[in-house]
């Protein structure tokens, strides 16, 4: 396994590189979802990426 230095990647490619838990608990996910994006995407992965590939179940009444 290799680190990711945020810094170096972002002055790169001007992305961000969010981990998939703090990114799942930030939008409200829950545990499988962030299962199945951690399996998908690994640990670490670009902000675009998580955001086309996370499902939320809908909430209604």
């Amino acid at each position: 396994m290799q680190t990711v230095e945020q810094k170096k990647i972002e002055a790169q490619q001007n992305v961000r590189v969010w981990a998939v838990a703090d990114f799942c608990r930030r939008f409200r996910l829950d545990t499988t979802e962030e299962r199945r994006l951690r399996t998908l995407l690994g640990d670490f992965a670009r902000e675009h990426e998580l955001l086309m590939n996370a499902h939320r179940k809908p909430a209604f009444r």
